[in-house]
């Protein structure tokens, strides 16, 4: 009986020191998002939504695609490591969709694709203003060939690929951080590798993505910013926002081998990456995550018109085409979410 008694107590022992532990934890990652504790600990959180959208039609009256299949899934995670008040701070967001349509035989064509990685490593240097010394390195791609549905013969000429473009980015500068709610980053002095195929810079005299005809790297040297914001508007709703803003200090016109200029560019010409993901939690099961992204790239321009086979100029008759070069993506996904 003593032996039965002394067990209970035991496991009631250990109980407590396991939920006190918990609770322990959940109020340090709370105090975590909007100052900076003085604590040992790895902290993380992420939002992963997978969904679906199927529809089927049989002599509708109203028209529409016959048979269609949309998949698509968005992630943005974050796993820091905090040393008393030095940050290690890693960010990954990424987002992959693609669909099938009777019309198109059900080739998958892609709808989305984006791979963007922030690792970053602050050192306190004054505690009552919240300022970091902080070196950043950041990571840019796709997963798998893009192409441009408009054209007729798109199949045979991707735009881009897995590392083509890529940008590597290496920075460091002063940072203010308040918890993992707001981080201001700056940085003088910020290093930027940008790489592409060869098969995608031989494509135009001018080369692409930065990476000039027929190379397959281009460095850049330039002043680079990063601000974010997350707020938990409720214990099931998240809301991030983000600017990134890079100025390439050796960008210069680009001309060819008659001294004419091809493309027009000077470090005014800034970077922008604006991203925006609100996540509602519905259920323990279902989630709904709404994504937009505005992006401008002076090496990325647009056309309105292709040239067919035939050497005829021909309009792409795009809705989006009053935009220009500025980059636009919105994303609304329901269905299977992870909170963690």
């Amino acid at each position: 009986m003593k032996k039965n008694l002394l067990i209970i107590t035991s496991l009631c022992a250990l109980s407590n020191v396991s939920n006190a532990q918990i609770n322990k934890m959940d109020e340090v990652k709370k105090s975590l998002e909007t100052k900076n504790a003085d604590t040992v600990a790895w902290v993380h959180s992420g939002v992963l939504t997978i969904g679906t959208n199927g529809g089927f039609l049989h002599n509708w009256a109203a028209g529409g695609e016959l048979g269609s299949l949309l998949i698509n899934g968005i992630f943005s995670g974050r796993l820091d490591r905090l040393n008393h008040r030095d940050i290690w701070s890693n960010t990954l967001d990424m987002t992959y969709g693609l669909t099938y349509n009777y019309s198109t035989s059900f080739v998958p064509r892609k709808t989305d694709d984006r791979i963007d990685f922030t690792s970053k490593y602050g050192k306190v240097i004054d505690t009552g203003r919240n300022i970091f010394l902080t070196t950043l390195f950041n990571f840019k791609s796709q997963l798998t060939k893009g192409y441009d549905y408009s054209l007729p013969n798109w199949d045979s000429i991707s735009t881009s690929n897995f590392l083509s473009p890529a940008f590597f980015t290496l920075a460091v500068g002063g940072e203010y951080r308040k918890g993992s709610d707001i981080t201001l980053f700056l940085s003088p002095v910020a290093a930027r590798l940008v790489t592409a195929d060869k098969y995608y810079t031989l494509m135009k005299p001018e080369g692409m993505f930065g990476v000039p005809y027929g190379k397959t790297t281009a460095m850049q040297l330039g002043a680079y910013f990063s601000g974010r914001y997350t707020i938990n508007i409720t214990k099931n709703m998240v809301f991030k926002t983000r600017l990134d803003l890079y100025s390439n200090y050796l960008a210069k016109d680009t001309k060819d081998s008659t001294g004419t200029v091809i493309k027009k560019d000077n470090p005014g010409n800034l970077n922008v990456l604006f991203d925006n993901l609100f996540s509602w939690k519905v259920s323990k099961v279902f989630n709904i995550t709404v994504g937009a992204t505005v992006m401008y790239d002076n090496n990325i321009p647009y056309s309105k018109t292709y040239v067919d086979d035939m050497g005829n100029t021909v309009d792409k008759n795009e809705p989006g085409a009053g935009l220009g070069w500025v980059q636009l993506k919105q994303v609304v996904t329901f269905g299977l979410g992870f909170k963690f």
